[in-house]
């Protein structure tokens, strides 16, 4: 196997060769303390405020795809062959603002500032995508960015007023797009990275292959695909998690696709990579997407590692267990494939034996018989960890219910079936007497728990009201439960 002991990016306009590369060093430290790069701000150091945002540039489907990310979770090991830009890199030809900057600045966007440069970043990674982004663009572009001062209607206004400041098909990264692509294959050598030994031990392998050959040398390494919680386990908890393996730049890890109606999601691929064919072929999963963290989370988050971290809070396992998904597991050459229930055991602990990893998952597409649903209860709508997350997938034939699959996450050691809940259903008629009486079953399925989210009791009221809402919102002619505000407009 062909290795190199360094990690090769752009950052701004520079090539950069790093050897000595912590394996949990994040690129806000690198910014920060080794570029004085200072424009990049540590705010909350967990991925929240947005402070720390800077774009990251990645091959993708043979093209150049730029996301907005958090620089104070993003290791610096996951950045090799990428192109990362900070709001130094921003300005005109003749050295002037950028039209973000500017409308930030005319629309009085910035106050205190600490948060601007974030929000600078945020909005250019939009513009790229949408010259004229609509107020819902940007409210999602923009979650992830928590400013105290101007209440967000200035910068909301400095957003749509960009594009009158300059033409985004001219800015330097559409306009180098060409050089920096040519830059960034280069850098893909089909070399495995290694740098360091022991505890200071960081491996970037080659391929899918290649990572499977690690993982059976290094069977206790840290898997980290897109750091959204290992990050967490550095910044917050000082966790030792060395050594590392960063998947994150496999391709083969990447794709999403349909196979009949099922469509087989690659461990490695992000909640935006994932959102345009769940948001056409599964609506339901799309919403919850736009409520896991906030941009920037969402374009570093990975399905596959939601599941496999194995929270009893992830978003995504109650939702995938409710659609009957399976799970692609593999240790070095062998597969094996079990129903994602199947994979989560106890707190902490899953169907995962040493050196294995998971590399896909497999969702069945609802039928026209089945009515599919999910929703997550949270203090805060956007940007939240879940409170009660509950998914309902229920087939009603002849006005009785013929087959039932309901899961809830929050509710238990692990994202859990109501299996009960569901024997109680079945074979009844869809009725709300029906709905009634199957409530009881819950204390047969779940036992929460009191903690800082949401007491025991609140847990088991608001998991059996979201099993009345599912009932009530099928109810021809009910009035909608939940109305956006563009809707009410």
């Amino acid at each position: 196997m062909k290795t190199r002991d360094e990690i090769r990016f752009l950052l701004n306009g520079e090539a950069v060769a790093l050897r000595d590369v912590k394996p949990d060093e994040t690129l806000l430290d690198h910014l920060r303390l080794q570029r004085r790069l200072t424009g990049t701000k540590e705010g909350c150091a967990e991925g929240d405020c947005g402070a720390c945002t800077v774009l990251v540039g990645r091959l993708q489907a043979g093209g150049l795809v730029y996301e907005s990310v958090n620089a104070c979770i993003r290791f610096v090991g996951s950045l090799d062959g990428c192109h990362v830009v900070t709001v130094e890199h921003l300005k005109r030809p003749d050295g002037g603002l950028h039209p973000v900057q500017q409308a930030m600045v005319d629309y009085h966007g910035s106050q205190c500032g600490f948060c601007t440069p974030g929000f600078v970043m945020s909005l250019y990674a939009l513009w790229m995508r949408e010259p004229q982004p609509s107020d819902r663009a940007i409210e999602k572009a923009l979650q992830g960015n928590l400013c105290r001062c101007t209440g967000y209607e200035p910068i909301v206004r400095a957003a749509h007023a960009i594009s009158s400041y300059g033409d985004a098909s001219a800015d330097p990264l559409k306009a180098e797009r060409d050089a920096v692509t040519k830059s960034l294959v280069a850098m893909k050598d089909g070399a495995r990275v290694e740098i360091g030994s022991g505890g200071e031990r960081l491996v970037v392998p080659a391929s899918l292959d290649d990572l499977a050959a690690v993982l059976e040398a290094e069977p206790k390494a840290t898997i980290v695909a897109g750091a959204t919680d290992v990050g967490l386990w550095v910044t917050k908890l000082m966790r030792d998690i060395a050594p590392v393996v960063f998947i994150g730049g496999l391709d083969e890890l990447h794709g999403i696709e349909e196979d009949g109606n099922v469509i087989r999601i690659g461990a490695g691929v992000s909640y935006t990579e994932a959102f345009a064919l769940l948001a056409r072929r599964i609506p339901p999963l799309a919403d919850l997407i736009d409520r896991i963290g906030g941009e920037q989370v969402r374009n570093m988050g990975t399905i596959g590692g939601n599941i496999a971290n194995g929270s009893p809070i992830g978003d995504t396992p109650p939702p995938l267990i409710a659609l009957g998904a399976t799970l692609t597991l593999r240790k070095g050459g062998a597969r094996r494939t079990i129903p994602l229930e199947d994979f989560f055991i106890d707190y902490g602990k899953q169907d995962r034996a040493p050196g294995e990893f998971v590399e896909a998952v497999n969702v069945p597409v609802p039928g026209a018989e089945t009515r599919f649903e999910v929703w997550k209860i949270s203090k805060r709508r956007d940007e939240d960890i879940t409170a009660v997350l509950g998914a309902f997938n229920i087939a009603i034939a002849d006005g009785k219910v013929a087959s039932a699959r309901i899961a809830y996450g929050g509710m238990a050691a692990t994202p859990k079936r109501a299996k009960a809940v569901e024997a109680a259903l079945v074979g009844k008629p869809w009725t709300a007497e029906s709905i009634e009486g199957a409530l009881s079953a819950f204390e047969e399925d779940y036992k929460p728990i009191t903690d800082m989210r949401a007491s025991a009791d609140y847990r088991m009221l608001a998991a059996r009201n979201l099993l009345r809402r599912f009932f009530l919102d099928g109810v021809a002619g009910h009035v909608p439960l939940q109305v956006s505000r563009y809707e009410a407009a």
